[in-house]
């Protein structure tokens, strides 16, 4: 059964790559004339290679809405991190009921609710006001039970090895 609403793919699990899909699909949709929105919930990282790509493609608009790396939730500076996930979370409701793009990402909208920034509840509420047949894209670690049956396709990328377990630190080009 095809959803009029549109489509909602998830990329999930503990290897490296989610974002990555989601920015393939960016890819895709610009190659089709398609506009694309992507919101990021967690990164906050103004030198990552793909915002310096993605502002040479038009039709495409990406905002940082997160405050960069996690504090453990005991530290004063989370509940910066919860308002900012709170904040975008506002905005893609907004983005969601204007309509206009074709392909919505929500970047590590999975990683904020495993993190406890948001519940899971607020955000599949959140994303029942899209309007239209946009695809949405939802990523990042610890996808719920709740958000996975609402999508039409989840992956899981999984870990079998990894450079930063061996040393390796993160790589412009590779890691951002």
């Amino acid at each position: 059964m095809i959803n009029s609403q549109g489509r909602t793919l998830i990329f999930t699990g503990d290897g490296k790559g989610k974002t990555t899909a989601a920015l393939g699909m960016a890819l895709r949709a610009v190659g089709h004339g398609q506009r694309v929105l992507i919101l990021q919930f967690i990164k906050a990282n103004a030198s990552s290679g793909e915002l310096a790509a993605l502002k040479k493609f038009p039709g495409v608009e990406l905002l940082q809405m997160g405050r960069g790396f996690l504090v453990p939730p005991e530290d004063p500076r989370f509940e910066k991190h919860r308002r900012a996930a709170e904040e975008a979370l506002k905005k893609a409701v907004e983005i969601l009921e204007a309509g206009g793009q074709q392909l919505i990402i929500l970047d590590e909208v999975c990683t904020a609710i495993k993190k406890n920034l948001l519940t899971e509840a607020r955000v599949i509420e959140a994303v029942s006001h899209r309007k239209g047949n946009a695809v949405l894209v939802l990523t990042g670690r610890g996808a719920g039970p709740g958000l996975t049956a609402l999508a039409d396709t989840v992956t899981e990328m999984r870990s079998l090895k990894h450079g930063l377990t061996a040393g390796w630190m993160a790589q412009e080009g590779v890691e951002f």
